[in-house]
């Protein structure tokens, strides 16, 4: 694959769209610590995922999804979180993307795993400061403007209107009977999290269904499993759980495809 072939690639939208958001980031925060995380988490990410092709015998050794986790990890750490906790949380984010598979492929989000984990294990915290929360409110338009390029590549319209349709409805009941502090996850950085998250973790593809039915109802259930979660605990770890419910339901829905099919077969 040539690199004009890269670039135009799912992959490559992401990750030009995430580099796009820390420099942003960083430019706006007068900070090149956000910049300094970044490296050191596609540098960790990228040799962690070499290191673990090359033990799982891998013929074809191609690091850019470890970029993009590192990328996506980089940008929701604080840019206080030490360099260390940056790169457990990325090794921890690659060794869920190969040891824990299905048909090859990863059942989880990595960088959402090794981000929710990065928790109880690190106690990192979690800013989300490259979805531009601490930045003017008009920035979220370039947001949204980074988000449309990548849905629009992956073709994840679906799943992620069923996921910000259902949250912000359910937000709303939440804020008519008085469940949890629905009002504050419409302001920053929370909703900047929420949309940095569904344009770009929710829609991995490896993750998450292509076909349209999937993608409603997997978008429809990280939504539930979000809302429930922030109104329960709130802070900002209800968008992986959420998601890695998700990604829970593609893998056993497509087990359940396959029982069926072996069954007719038989």
């Amino acid at each position: 694959m040539t690199a004009g072939q890269w670039i135009k690639s799912p992959k490559g939208y992401v990750t030009v769209a995430l580099a796009a958001c820390l420099l942003i980031a960083s430019i706006g925060a007068f900070d090149a610590k956000g910049i300094i995380n970044g490296v050191v988490a596609v540098a960790v990410s990228v040799a962690a995922d070499i290191v673990c092709a090359l033990i799982g015998k891998r013929k074809r050794i191609m690091p850019d999804g470890a970029v993009i986790t590192g990328l996506i990890n980089a940008l929701v750490l604080s840019v206080t979180t030490s360099l260390f906790i940056v790169a457990a949380t990325c090794i921890v984010s690659i060794l869920s993307k190969h040891l824990l598979v299905a048909k090859k492929k990863p059942v989880f989000n990595p960088a959402a795993f090794g981000l929710l984990l990065s928790v109880p294990l690190f106690h990192s915290g979690q800013s989300w400061w490259g979805a531009f929360g601490d930045l003017p409110a008009w920035t979220i338009a370039l947001l949204l403007l980074g988000g449309y390029a990548v849905v629009n590549r992956v073709n994840k319209y679906p799943q992620l209107f069923a996921f910000i349709g259902t949250f912000l409805f359910l937000l709303f009941m939440m804020g008519c009977f008085h469940v949890g502090d629905a009002a504050d996850a419409l302001r920053p950085p929370f909703i900047n999290a929420a949309l940095f998250f569904a344009f770009f973790m929710l829609t991995d593809p490896p993750t998450s269904p292509a076909k349209t039915g999937g993608q409603i109802a997997f978008g429809i259930l990280a939504a539930v499993v979000s809302a429930a979660v922030y109104a329960c605990f709130g802070g900002l770890m209800y968008l992986f759980i959420g998601l890695l419910a998700g990604n829970l339901y593609h893998l056993l829905k497509a087990r359940l495809s396959t029982g069926k099919e072996y069954r007719r077969g038989a």
